[in-house]
């Protein structure tokens, strides 16, 4: 994952960009257009998907935001549209498909308890579904359990002793 906040470098990985909303809302700063739009034009035809910018804990307002940028971004990548607090499956529904999936973003709370009815949404229209800020075994089964995709988290590549425990927990297979 790459952030319009961090380091513009892909290590020859594949990779994703995010918009890096949640660190401007971390640190109650603006989201910074501008490094979003250069990491973009930079690396964005390579990427296996971009977060459409979003504004973290914001429902409505958020989409509305999301949606003002969906006409420049749109071919360069899939998007994934983030989903936050106060936001329901109708709000996006119409949005996403194949080529337009669902990042489950929002605070705790929304992300933790409607990261299920996110996972319906995306395998009734057939997109993409990851979940952001992964950092604990308990968010790696809510993510399996939603059916997601992917997701990220900061966890390991800040802590190193948080591999193991978490990348045991990404191996369980979930038992229905």
């Amino acid at each position: 994952m790459i952030s319009a906040t961090g380091v513009w470098r892909t290590e020859g990985f594949t990779y994703a960009i995010d918009n890096g909303a949640w660190t401007a809302y971390q640190r109650g700063a603006a989201f910074d257009a501008r490094a979003f739009s250069g990491l973009v034009d930079r690396l964005g035809p390579g990427a296996d998907w971009i977060v459409v910018p979003d504004i973290v804990g914001a429902g409505r307002k958020s989409l509305e935001f999301s949606l003002t940028w969906l006409p420049q971004l749109r071919g360069i990548a899939p998007l994934l549209i983030a989903v936050q607090d106060g936001m329901a499956q109708a709000d996006i529904a119409d949005l996403v498909g194949p080529g337009t999936g669902i990042f489950i973003g929002g605070l705790d709370d929304f992300k933790e308890q409607t990261a299920a009815q996110w996972g319906v949404l995306a395998r009734e229209s057939l997109c993409y579904l990851h979940m952001g800020r992964v950092n604990s075994a308990r968010r790696i089964k809510i993510a399996q359990s939603a059916g997601c995709d992917s997701f990220d988290g900061s966890s390991v590549s800040r802590f190193a002793v948080t591999l193991a425990p978490l990348d045991a927990a990404r191996r369980q297979r979930m038992l229905i």
